[in-house]
């Protein structure tokens, strides 16, 4: 979305929060840990053993995970700037990114289009 403006800046960081969210979940699910119905991520990914990168290089997820409630309810706060969009998308593909890399060195293989 951020790469072909313009864009709702709040749809940006609903869907940023649920890509972390969902890059979460089937790194608890491999490493077989049940976890709540929830949409913190701090909760979700303090739920993994310490081994895994995102743990590390991602210790405060609260600002991406704020924006679930703010995205979803528009007359909640203010919209979100399109710098915070940016961040958010930027924080959420850098959350991606470690746990795929996990996931690739513990042997799953992941194929995306």
């Amino acid at each position: 979305m951020i790469q072909h403006p313009p864009f709702v800046t709040r749809h940006v960081c609903n869907f940023a929060q649920q890509s972390a969210e969902k890059a979460l979940k089937p790194a608890l699910i491999l490493e077989q840990v049940d976890f709540p119905k929830s949409h913190d991520l701090d909760a979700l990914r303090n739920l993994l053993p310490d081994n895994w990168q995102v743990k590390q290089q991602y210790p405060q997820l609260r600002e991406l995970t704020n924006w679930i409630i703010e995205s979803r309810y528009p007359l909640h706060g203010d919209h979100p700037t399109e710098e915070e969009a940016i961040d958010s998308a930027s924080l959420a593909q850098g959350v991606w990114q470690s746990i795929y890399q996990d996931l690739l060195s513990r042997g799953c293989l992941i194929e995306h289009q």
